[in-house]
């Protein structure tokens, strides 16, 4: 049966929603949280595995220290305060991809706590208060096999590869984020690109979510003004920003359209669908007691120095919030340019752009017009559009070189983000290159000038503005390959008019 969904701006207008994420950070470390297994992405199946990670009897864990001074310096980048003493503990449920049975993870002691990260919304700076920052290890990964789906109903077989198994991960778990109305879906994707982006300033981790090294966790609930929070569910394993904002949006929609019917919404986990922006159950939330944490009994407690937390503080470089604020003075932009820039995920494509040798107005241009287009067309990031910013750079030398103009510049462009190679390489191969030569082109302006007498004459008597049509004329008849400004030149003096 088919559930007609209400308007979101009716959702918005009668429910409050609440919405908290749990972001699990891949750091990349060359080994394992607890052995020397490397942890490099792809390789063939169980091939990079030991006694370790594959829990067998036997086996001892030791802690990573590169993962632990990573954790110090999310935590601190995220405003938290650092334990002095935390310890690990046993996470304990059965999954096939958890070869111990249990997870070796944080639970009431864990190493960064309160922190903080303002992002900008709507043009305003929404602080997202940070519960907890904790390490633990990945688990394995699943694939089943002979459906039509690729999830476990209608499978006919499973099959586990442990190479992710032990890599060190990191979770980041915010506070219930309330106030944000119908900005919520909003609020996650910039909460979520902002640590991302936080996170690689730090050099931790390539945060890839294509690749799974970022994975969100999105929980939402709807309640009445004034009432309780309602049931929480949680979206599982979101794995892009724009899927992080549809995910938070299609459960407000749902949870409404149930409320509405006069049902109760079930604590669970769901999935998300990229192809539809649906979400479906899952499995029953599991609460903390059904885990039975108990203190990890192979691992010593950590006890940071002090001292050393001051100095990786010290040492952590511009974040990103402080970095945009510099390109912005730089750049010369308003809060709300700079915003536009911030909203289309364009920020470091600019400044590669500028890298490469173009102005910034020439590289925001480019990004936030052509290809934020095509970006939203494609419904792709702006980063995955096909086209790099030494291209963007390299296109625009092309038109402040006068051998494109502005119209073919697009058109060349269309080839970069369709692959056909490099601006350099697809002006050649199409013949897009603007004719300059005055000889080349008195051909085609005395023919304008002769098929156009009555304008002709117009401009004669001394109204210059009319050579804007037999330009025209000439970019028709030359496909629009002439320069306008060589052009307009050359039709004032076949006409014997002083510019």
């Amino acid at each position: 049966m088919t559930t007609t969904l209400p308007a979101y701006d009716e959702v918005v207008a009668r429910f409050e929603p609440v919405i908290g994420l749990e972001t699990h950070v891949e750091l990349g470390t060359n080994t394992k949280m607890w052995c020397g297994c490397p942890t490099d992405f792809g390789g063939e199946p169980n091939t990079r595995v030991c006694p370790v990670c594959l829990g067998l009897p036997g086996s001892l864990p030791v802690a990573n220290k590169a993962a632990i001074e990573a954790i110090i310096r999310i935590g601190l980048a995220l405003n938290c305060s650092i334990a002095e003493w935390c310890r690990f503990a046993r996470k304990n449920y059965f999954y096939p991809d958890m070869p111990k049975n249990f997870q070796i993870s944080q639970y009431d002691e864990p190493i960064c706590v309160d922190g903080y990260l303002d992002v900008e919304v709507g043009g305003e700076t929404v602080r997202i208060e940070i519960e907890r920052v904790h390490l633990e290890e990945d688990t394995g990964k699943t694939l089943h096999v002979g459906g039509a789906t690729g999830r476990i109903h209608g499978a006919t077989e499973s099959l586990v590869d442990y190479n992710r198994a032990g890599i060190p991960l990191v979770e980041i778990v915010t506070k219930p984020i309330t106030g944000t109305g119908a900005l919520a879906p909003e609020v996650a994707k910039a909460y979520v690109a902002e640590l991302r982006d936080v996170i690689r300033t730090l050099g931790v981790s390539d945060v890839r979510m294509e690749e799974g090294s970022l994975r969100c966790d999105v929980n939402t609930s709807l309640n009445l003004p004034g009432a309780e929070w309602g049931t929480r569910t949680e979206t599982k394993n979101v794995n892009s920003l724009r899927s992080v904002e549809r995910a938070v949006r299609s459960e407000m929609l749902r949870q409404a359209s149930v409320l509405d019917a006069g049902g109760r919404i079930t604590q669970e986990t769901r999935h998300f669908h990229e192809d539809t922006g649906d979400t479906t159950p899952g499995r029953s939330k599991e609460t903390a007691t059904d885990y039975r944490y108990f203190p990890e009994p192979d691992l010593v407690p950590i006890a940071p120095d002090p001292a050393w937390v001051a100095e990786l503080k010290a040492a952590l470089p511009e974040l990103p919030r402080v970095h945009r604020r510099r390109l912005q003075e730089q750049w010369g932009l308003s809060d709300l340019d700079m915003q536009s820039v911030l909203n289309a995920g364009a920020v470091e494509l600019i400044e590669a752009t500028v890298a490469a040798g173009t102005t910034p107005a020439a590289a925001r241009k480019w990004w936030l017009g052509e290809l934020s287009r095509r970006a939203n067309e494609s419904g792709v990031e702006l980063a995955e559009i096909g086209a790099t910013p030494a291209q963007v750079a390299e296109l625009q030398g092309l038109v402040d070189a006068g051998k494109l103009n502005d119209k073919m510049a697009r058109t060349v462009l269309e080839g970069v983000v369709d692959g056909e190679g490099s601006p350099t390489e697809i002006m050649t191969s199409r013949g897009l290159e603007v004719v300059s030569d005055t000889g080349a082109l008195t051909a085609a302006v005395d023919e304008a000038i002769a098929a156009n007498p009555g304008i002709a004459d117009k401009i004669r008597s001394g109204k210059v503005a009319a050579v804007g049509a037999l330009v025209g004329a000439v970019m028709k008849t030359t496909r629009g390959q002439a320069d306008a400004k060589t052009l307009r030149e050359l039709i004032l003096q076949r006409l014997g008019v002083e510019g």
